[in-house]
C-alpha cells in the first residue's frame, strides 16, 4: 500500500487507516477474537495507522488494541485520543482538557495499551473551558518527555487549529468527512493545507451507511448507536437512502462496491487525506483495503459530484452537535 505524510514533522502512514471504535462498542455485537484477527489481517495488507480512543469501550478498545499489536510494535503507528470523558450512562459527555488532565489521560493510554510511546495522541474534543493554548502546551510537554511522537485535534475549528498550531506544531486534523458529510470542504480543508496539516476522515463510509448494506432502520442491531441517529431516522433515513441508491449506480458501472467507490473518492480529494474506515470483520477490512489502488476518471468524479453535492445528506450527525467544530 502507499503512504502519505501527515503534516511535516515526519509522520507517515498507509494511505489508509484502520479504525477500532466499533471493536468494541457503539455498532452491535462484539466479537474479540474477530476483532484481533481483523487488525492482524490489517497489518499483513500494509495498513500501519492504527486508530483508538481512550472513550471506546471506556477504555477497553485500547487494551484491545494494545493486545492485538503485541510483537508487531515496530509495524504500527498507533492513534489514541483523550478528552470526552463518560459517565455511568452511556451517552452522558464531558469533556477535560485541562493541562494536569493530559498527562493523566495519557498514562492511563500508555497502561491499557501496553507502549512507551503514543505514536500520534489528539485532543478528542475541545474543552471550551480551557484555553486551547494550555491543553496544547501539555501535549506537548509528552512529546518533550517522549511518551508522544506527534500531535493532533479532532473536530476543532479553524481559529482553535491555528491558536494550536502556534503552540506546538500539529500534524493531523481528524474529523468527520464523507460523500455525505462534506462540511470540511468550506473552512476545514484549505485552514490545514495553509498550515501544512495532514487531514484524516473519520466515518469515511457515513457510519455503514454508503456501503449500501441497510435498507431500513430495523437492520440495526440492538443497542447500535444509529439507531439514535438523526440521519438514521424517519424521513431523512430514506431521503439519504436515496443517495445511496445513486452512489451504488455509479459502483456498478465502475464494477466496484459502494464502499469501496466512496473510499477512492476520499483518496482522490488529496494526498494530505488519509481515511481511517472502521470494521470489526476481516471480510470488510480487506473490500476497504482494495479501494487503496482504484483510481476515478474526471469523468467518474464529476458523477460522483453531481449524486453527491455539499449538503446532500438529511439530518445532522449527531444529536448534539455542540461538541464539534469549537
Amino acid at each position: 500500500m502507499e503512504t502519505r505524510k501527515l503534516g511535516n514533522q515526519g509522520l507517515e502512514v498507509s494511505a489508509l487507516g484502520l479504525g477500532c471504535m466499533g471493536m468494541s462498542e457503539f455498532y452491535g455485537k462484539q466479537d474479540e477474537k474477530e476483532a484481533i484477527a481483523t487488525i492482524h489481517r490489517a497489518l499483513e495488507l500494509g495498513v500501519t495507522l492504527i486508530d483508538t480512543a481512550d472513550m471506546y469501550g471506556k477504555g477497553d478498545n485500547e487494551e484491545l488494541v494494545g493486545k492485538a499489536i503485541g510483537d508487531s510494535r515496530d509495524r504500527v503507528i498507533l492513534a489514541t485520543k483523550f478528552g470526552i470523558l463518560r459517565g455511568e450512562d452511556t451517552n452522558s459527555r464531558g469533556v477535560n482538557g485541562k493541562p494536569e488532565y493530559v498527562h493523566q489521560a495519557c498514562e492511563a493510554s500508555l497502561q491499557r495499551l501496553g507502549i512507551d510511546t503514543i505514536d500520534l495522541y489528539y485532543l478528542h474534543r475541545v474543552d471550551p473551558e480551557v484555553p486551547i493554548e494550555d491543553t496544547v502546551g501539555a501535549m506537548a510537554e509528552l512529546v518533550q518527555q517522549g511518551k508522544v511522537r506527534y500531535l493532533g485535534l479532532s473536530e476543532a475549528a479553524p481559529e482553535t487549529i491555528r491558536r494550536a498550531q502556534a503552540v506546538h506544531p500539529i500534524s493531523a486534523l481528524q474529523s468527520e468527512y464523507s460523500l455525505w458529510s462534506r462540511d470540511p470542504e468550506d473552512k476545514i480543508l484549505p485552514t490545514v493545507r495553509e498550515l501544512g496539516i495532514g487531514f484524516v476522515p473519520y466515518s469515511p463510509l457515513g457510519r455503514g451507511f454508503l456501503s449500501g448494506q441497510f435498507k431500513s432502520p430495523d437492520d440495526f442491531p440492538e443497542g447500535d448507536y444509529r439507531r439514535n441517529s438523526p440521519r438514521f431516522q424517519g424521513e431523512n433515513f430514506h431521503k439519504n437512502l436515496e443517495l445511496v441508491d445513486r452512489v451504488r449506480e455509479i459502483a456498478q458501472a465502475k464494477e466496484v462496491t459502494p464502499s469501496q467507490l466512496a473510499i477512492a473518492w476520499l483518496l482522490a480529494q488529496g494526498d494530505d487525506i488519509v481515511p481511517i474506515p472502521g470494521t470489526k470483520h476481516r471480510k470488510y477490512l480487506e473490500e476497504n483495503v482494495a479501494a487503496a489502488s482504484i483510481t476515478l476518471t474526471s469523468d467518474e468524479l464529476k458523477q460522483i459530484e453531481a449524486v453527491a453535492p455539499q449538503g446532500v445528506a438529511a439530518g445532522d450527525r449527531y444529536s448534539d452537535m455542540s461538541q464539534v467544530n469549537r
